[in-house]
């Protein structure tokens, strides 16, 4: 049988992880075989800024950084669950694909 992998990734990670469970909570509800969330590594961006624009005085510089959180779930390629999968409604923050792997 066909299965469905979804991928999600977010920096906001209690919105992921409420995507996440709302997908595991379909799948359970429809009996679907499943796994997941597998967490995957972190990708942390980072970046260092210069805090005086005009080059006066002492060089101190200012770290940001931006986490992107990234999860993955595997599931039978139901068409029910598939369909409810599609309905979950999905923050703005959060990015997901689905791929059907046979």
């Amino acid at each position: 049988m066909p299965k469905a992998r979804i991928k999600l990734y977010s920096t906001e990670l209690d919105k992921l992880n409420n995507v996440c469970s709302e997908i595991t909570d379909i799948a359970k509800q429809t009996k679907v075989k499943y796994s997941g969330p597998v967490t995957l590594p972190t990708k942390i961006l980072k970046l260092a800024v210069r805090r005086s624009p005009d080059g006066e005085g002492s060089e101190t510089y200012e770290r940001w950084e931006k986490r992107i959180h990234k999860r993955l779930i595997d599931l039978e390629a139901d068409e029910r669950a598939l369909h409810l999968v599609m309905r979950v409604s999905i923050p703005q923050d959060v990015n997901i694909e689905i791929q059907v792997i046979e």
